[in-house]
């Protein structure tokens, strides 16, 4: 069923290259729209951040957990693990953290908290940071070392 409705499921390795996507949009929208109502004082947009920040953390935990699963079988170079997935993984688990540390404390102080707020807001931006980082080796090893595909022959060894 999967395969008639998405086939270049059939092309993969594992299914986390599905979900990885949901966090990565989620979570940075959040954060914009956390600074933009801070900027506009509107609370409404607040609630937006809220519930964005509380679902890319979620879906963050299932990419985290695809991301566990498939890892031990990903066709890579060990040159590629030591060089690109090992660090992905944890700036990976670091942006799992922070976002689960960020969405509690944005639910106790909802929208958004009010005692120290500067230190919120600095803290959405280290998650940026955590995610862009981790997402671009995860992408290196997708686009330069076909990982999770059979586009070309693995495994393909780093190269700087």
């Amino acid at each position: 069923m999967l395969a008639w409705l998405l086939p270049g499921v059939g092309h993969l390795q594992n299914i986390h290259p599905l979900v990885v996507h949901y966090p990565v949009a989620l979570l940075t929208g959040a954060v914009a729209l956390y600074w933009g109502a801070w900027i506009t004082r509107r609370d409404s947009v607040a609630w937006v951040a809220l519930w964005m920040l509380v679902l890319g953390t979620a879906s963050a935990a299932v990419a985290i957990g695809t991301g566990l699963y498939a890892a031990p079988g990903v066709m890579l170079a060990l040159s590629v693990k030591h060089r690109l997935l090992v660090y992905h993984k944890w700036l990976m688990l670091g942006v799992g953290g922070l976002s689960a540390v960020l969405a509690l404390w944005a639910l106790a102080a909802r929208p958004m908290p009010m005692r120290l707020r500067v230190l919120f807001l600095s803290l959405t931006l280290v998650l940026c940071g955590l995610l862009a980082r981790g997402a671009d080796y995860g992408g290196r090893m997708v686009y330069d070392y076909n990982a999770g595909g059979n586009a070309c022959g693995q495994p393909i060894e780093f190269n700087q």
